[in-house]
């Protein structure tokens, strides 16, 4: 089968035109996962397992939302059992939809969930194996014997799957990686995926293909390089294309656990990846549904797109990241963090006040300005100037015909389209902005962008934006071409949940590559000052996501389940309440040991449930703190931050 990617690359069917990869079928109950069948949604829920009323009511407010698929906890014996009831009661009231059992450390709960739900999921990294964060040195002999004693205690398990008709997940997640991949892959996708294949191995030699497998991450670059390094190994080992489960794990709550779902999840479905969707909010988990299946609904129609011009390898590494080296012009590109621009061209006699909708704000007592971890670096002001001198070191764009007939051009640069730069008699002699499109890929164009003073304001008219950008990075890569690019897409903000989801995917999916010096959220005529102050925070949003530019504190936090030690969305929300002001701090929030140390691999700080109303509070993943009382353990959070040098006092602002 031809493919536009290099058999060492592959990953999808095509980079530049939208294609589902084909996958084996499975069967969950009514519902199947691959084939030719539509991406199914799913949730989990929140309840005790115990709680058999609680979880038949929260389920079926999942179905009524919109869930497919519901998955339940079931860390012991017990709570395996009782799924036995929750299934009957929903049943007995004509809800049939498929259950899937969460396993992590327990196998004889796994076995017996198998004989009553229609699927399981396993954690290849505490199901049979283990963790107690021990670097051990493994020769081929011992690490070959730790897989015989795996296979010993999961085959079981398969057989019964197979003799009951239930499917599995293989759920590998970043943060729960066992001591022994750890020793011999380190924290790495490679590892991740390694970790799948074992198992999947082993029941590929049982002759049991029900399986649908995942690599979860709060990270979205490691989970986008994870998944497609799966793909990548599953074609090399010449193993069935088994459906994939997408999700972005902790990813959080409100926007930000939206933007960093759509980072992750958008950008592997633009490649036509995944087959199922979860999207893993710290909120009530009847919001999942509706969130993934906006993800989803972008490709109903997507394979219609307007032709991009095909590539026959791609010129990066995709499955690590690196990022794109560009040549710097006064603060963009090579090691500058990304800029924002702020679009105002359609805001008509711009003032002071305007500016406080981009982080940027006058405090007329002692008559100053400031501004807040996200404002805007620039301005674009279209065919108008602005009137006053923009404060904190912002530069203004402005239309390359009104540039020109300034007599002050300082901090003020010209923003020209093509014809207006071929044609120009007057340049800016610092820095010059050009328009173009993702068309652009004429040899004429790109002769252009070797002048050293240029960056570009790069958009896509296509319904297929990223890949249309994409592969216009492609084209400067394969030239070897220096020049900055600011990515720049216009969105009419008519659902505030549906544009984080779409500015996040065409955008994301970029900077997890290691495109874009920048990012400008054009303005719409119908934008007001919430809008732009909307797009702005998505803009920086969409940058920390993707792990390009760190402006405030991020909260790795899981959404809760039956395993849950206190009420999360309370304590996120009590900790967030202290912790905002907080720069590029990761505060990893966990209900539970399950998702402790090792779900937060990637958070400076961790606050984990480890008994009823007891915290244990971590420095990475060192434990610093046991048994806390959870009505101290926020100020005892605090107190770590604080002797570890990153704590700072909150600023008060008036305004």
């Amino acid at each position: 089968m031809k493919s536009s990617v290099a058999s060492t690359k592959k990953y999808c069917n095509s980079l530049v035109q939208y294609s589902r990869r084909k996958t084996i079928p499975v069967q969950v109950g009514d519902v199947v996962i691959g084939g030719n069948n539509p991406i199914v949604v799913q949730s989990m829920t929140t309840i005790d397992t115990m709680d058999t009323m609680g979880s038949v009511e929260q389920t079926l407010r999942m179905v009524e939302a919109g869930c497919e698929i519901v998955r339940i906890t079931a860390p012991s014996l017990k709570e395996a059992e009782n799924l036995r009831a929750i299934r009957d009661e929903l049943r007995k009231r004509g809800c049939n939809v498929p259950l899937v059992a969460d396993i992590h450390f327990t196998p004889n709960a796994a076995e017996l969930a198998a004989q009553i739900v229609e699927k399981v999921r396993v954690n290849p990294g505490n199901y049979a194996d283990k963790k107690r964060f021990e670097n051990i040195e493994y020769t081929d002999e011992t690490y070959e014997a730790e897989l015989d004693r795996i296979r010993k205690r999961f085959t079981p398990l398969v057989e019964l799957c197979k003799a009951h008709g239930t499917a599995m997940r293989i759920g590998t997640n970043h943060g729960s990686l066992s001591d022994r991949i750890m020793s011999r892959y380190g924290d790495t996708a490679l590892g991740m995926v390694e970790s799948a294949l074992e198992f999947l191995r082993i029941c590929e030699d049982l002759s049991y293909d029900q399986i649908v497998i995942s690599m979860k991450s709060s990270n979205a670059q490691v989970m986008v390089e994870a998944y497609r390094l799966l793909v990548n190994k599953l074609e090399e080992e010449g193993l069935k294309p088994y459906p994939l489960h997408l999700g972005v794990t902790e990813a959080g709550e409100a926007e930000d656990g939206r933007i960093k779902s759509a980072v992750g999840i958008g950008t592997l479905l633009e490649d036509g990846l995944g087959d199922t969707v979860r999207v893993s909010l710290t909120e009530e988990p009847e919001l999942e549904a509706p969130v993934a299946r906006k993800l989803v609904d972008r490709y109903a129609t997507r394979s219609s797109h307007n032709e991009i011009k095909s590539i026959g390898e791609s010129p990066i590494d995709p499955f690590a990241y690196h990022k794109r080296g560009t040549r710097e012009i006064v603060n963009i590109g090579a090691t500058n963090v990304p800029r924002v621009i702020a679009d105002f061209s359609q805001l008509e006699n711009v003032g002071i006040k305007d500016l406080k909708s981009i982080g940027h704000f006058y405090l007329p007592e002692p008559d100053k300005w400031t501004m807040n971890d996200q404002g805007a670096d620039f301005v674009y002001s279209g065919s108008q100037v602005i009137p006053f001198m923009l404060p904190n070191g912002i530069r203004s764009l402005i239309d390359y015909p009104v540039w020109n007939s300034l007599e002050d051009k300082k901090n003020r640069h010209p923003v020209y389209s093509l014809k207006q730069l071929q044609a120009a008699e007057q340049c800016d002699d610092t820095l010059n902005f050009l328009k173009l499109s993702a068309d652009d890929l004429d040899d004429e164009t790109m002769a252009i962008l070797e002048a050293d003073n240029l960056t570009v304001l790069l958009e896509a008219n296509n319904a297929h934006k990223m890949p249309a950008l994409r592969r216009f990075f492609f084209e400067l890569e394969k030239r070897g071409l220096k020049v900055p690019v600011i990515i720049t897409n216009n969105y009419q903000v008519k659902d505030e949940e549906q544009f984080l989801i779409d500015a996040s995917t065409d955008i994301g999916g970029l900077l997890v590559d290691g495109f874009g010096d920048g990012v400008m959220l054009s303005a719409h005529s119908s934008d007001d000052l919430d809008r732009l102050k909307l797009k702005n925070q998505t803009a920086f949003g969409i940058l920390q996501a993707g792990r390009t530019r760190m402006t405030k504190t991020e909260y790795i936090s899981c959404p809760s389940c039956g395993r849950t030690l206190f009420d999360l969305q309370e304590t996120t929300a009590k900790i967030r309440k202290r912790t905002d002001h907080l720069k590029g701090v990761k505060i990893g929030i966990m209900g539970c040991i399950v998702n402790g140390p090792g779900e937060m691999a990637d958070a400076d700080f961790g606050y984990v449930g480890s008994g009823k109303g007891k915290i244990t509070l971590y420095k990475g993943q060192d434990v610093v703190k046991r048994g806390v009382p959870s009505e101290h353990a926020v100020d005892e959070l605090i107190e770590i931050i604080r002797a570890d040098g990153k704590w700072m006092e909150p600023q008060a602002v008036e305004f």
